[in-house]
This record gives structure tokens, sequence and C-alpha cells, in this order.
């Protein structure tokens, strides 16, 4: 059953993708590879779309990584966007050689004639454009009006939505960021009411894979959970192929994915086997198969919670004395030796599943 109503929005296409109105939210993340490496960051987005990624953005500082955007396109299979600090001739040479959507600093567009240049490029490409607000970064009459709050993040936004609007551009897509979770989440509330554009969710400067990942899941849970949000990156201090795990692991926790659900006892002192390991190495073994559809694995540590308190599993392992029983929709299977315990689920679930 879903019980989460999305909310209404016009619908964009970024490459091959389509975002906003009753499409997917999407699992965006970006490299952290030397632009200009082109063969290093072709690898990480081909290892990246492996895992479950979507849409990868890449920073193009210098007109070296933008010569690189072509042949970064034709070696990868996910749309591109290219991220645009400092530069109108960068954003126009990216669209030129290729990108399938640009995101931009919102000051490269506030000179009318720097603005209609890449509008007018955008559009020849049909290519949307991400106005990117940071609360960082607000401008100042902005942070004396109303001080760095939802208000004046909001009010940053519409005043890039609005230039682009009067060029009649509107195939845009909007985010706003910040490192505070509560006023990302406020910001976005605030805006959702004023605008149908998608948007495209994080929390920026999120940090390590622990603290990261908490502010993560709260912050692009709660608005994913009230309908709010059409792309998510989860920005880790990390290798990126964590950003994609903790974002397919947000997404599956709201119905809003299709995956694998495992669900593991805590311990205490009835556990007679290693859960705690073996349930990381059921997960480790479950992420390599990259399962394309709904699956609820149990790990449960001892029998009394087994069967009876996972029956709702599809299939799962309890543990007794050096041995664990194999059970699936709450009945028993088998027995098995801990020790063949992983080996044994991971090669029941390959039975079951679409890989």
């Amino acid at each position: 059953m879903q019980y989460i109503s999305r909310r209404k929005t016009r619908k964009i296409k970024l490459g091959n993708i389509e975002i906003g109105g009753d499409a997917p939210v999407s699992i965006q993340s970006m490299t952290n590879t030397d632009t200009k490496d082109a063969e290093a960051t072709i690898k990480q987005i081909n290892e990246l779309e492996k895992v479950g990624c979507e849409i990868i953005r890449i920073a193009i500082p210098n007109k070296e990584s933008a010569d690189k955007i072509t042949i970064i396109k034709n070696n990868i299979h996910i749309p591109l966007i290219a991220d645009i600090h400092f530069s109108c001739e960068l954003a126009l040479q990216s669209i030129e050689n290729g990108v399938d959507g640009i995101r931009i600093n919102p000051g490269n567009i506030k000179v009318k004639n720097v603005a209609e240049k890449i509008v007018n490029a955008a559009k020849k490409k049909n290519i949307p454009i991400r106005i990117g607000v940071n609360s960082g970064s607000l401008e100042k009459d902005l942070q004396k009006k109303y001080g760095v709050t939802p208000t004046a993040i909001v009010q940053s936004a519409l005043r890039y939505i609005r230039i682009l609007e009067n060029l009649d551009f509107y195939n845009m897509k909007i985010s706003l960021k910040s490192s505070s979770v509560p006023m990302t989440i406020a910001s976005y509330r605030l805006l959702a009411g004023k605008v149908d554009y998608p948007f495209h969710l994080g929390i920026t400067e999120a940090g390590t894979s622990f603290a990261g990942t908490i502010k993560s899941a709260i912050g692009i849970g709660t608005l994913l959970a009230e309908g709010i949000g059409d792309t998510i990156r989860v920005s880790l201090t990390e290798n990126p192929i964590e950003e994609i795990k903790v974002a397919k692991q947000i997404l599956q926790s709201l119905d809003l994915r299709k995956g694998p659900d495992i669900i593991a006892c805590p311990t205490c002192g009835r556990t007679e086997i290693d859960i705690i390991n073996i349930t990381k190495e059921v997960e480790k073994e479950i992420h390599k198969l990259n399962i394309q559809q709904d699956i609820k694995i149990a790990v449960m540590g001892c029998i009394v919670n087994g069967p009876g308190e996972a029956k709702e599993a599809d299939i799962g392992i309890a543990g007794g004395r050096n041995e664990g029983l194999l059970f699936k929709n709450g009945k028993a299977i088998r027995k098995i030796p801990e020790s063949e315990l992983v080996k044994t689920l991971i090669q029941e679930i390959k039975k079951m599943t679409i890989i």
C-alpha cells in the first residue's frame, strides 16, 4: 500500500530520465575525481552506476575540464550534469559539449545578457538548469532583511526563478541547501507552496558516514515522507558509492523504491551465534546482488526471535548454539551449521529474486 502522496510538479527530462510529475524519485551523486582526468572520471561514474546511481554531476572549474565532457559523455550510460560555479563561458562550453543538464551558481545569472546566453543555449539543446541556493551564500540584502532563515533562502530562490521565467524558461529544478536539517526542511516546505518545479533534495556538508547518514536520513526522509522531492543526493565525506547505498536505503524505507529489506534483532544475552558479523556479512552479500524487487530478509539472534517475530519476512535465519534455522514465511525449513548460515541464506535468496 502506498502511504505517501507525492507533491504535484511539472515534469522535466534529464537525458533519458524523467524528473517530477509521476516519475520515481531519482538517485544522484557527484564524482570526486579531477574532471580533467577523463579516464578516472569515467571509471568512477560507471562504478557508481553499477550500485544504483541514476544521475551524475561533475565539477567544471576550468576549460580543461569542460573539454573532457564529450569523451566522458560517450563512455557512460547515465545523465551527466555539469556543475558550474564561476563562469558563463564554462556553462556555454559544457552545453555545447553535450551535458544533459547544468547546475549553476545563481550569481552567474544576475546579469541579464549573461542569463540570456545561458538560457538560449539550454533551450537550443533542450536541457534543464538547476538553480541551487545555499544558506551559506545568501545575498547581503536578503540576509539584512530576513537573516539566514528559510524565508531568505526561499526569497533568493524565487529571485533567480523569476529571472529565468522572464526569459520564458521553465525547464528547471530547484535545490535549497543548508547544513542545518531543520532549516533545510522548513525552506523546502515554504517553497513547495509557491512553485511547481521539481525539487532536488540534500543536506549540504552533512559530514562523515555516521553523522552525514543520520542528517540526510532525517532531512531528506522527512521531506520525502511529506511527498516533497524528486531527485536526491546524500552528501557524505566518503566514497560516493556510500552515498548511493544510503540514498537507496532512504527510498526503500519509505516504500519509494523496490529492493531488499534486511531486518535484524539487536544483540542480547540469548544470542548464541555471532549475530553482529553474520548480519554485516549478509548485508554485504545482498548489496552485491543489486536485487530489483521487494524481499524481506530476517537475521535473528535466537529461536525466540526467529520465525515467530520475523514471520512477515520472506526468508530468514535464526541462531541457536553453533547452528541456525533457515525459515521462509515463518515456517522452519532446516537447520544449518553456523559456518554455513550466510552462504545458504544467499543461495536461497538468489533462487527467489530477480537479479
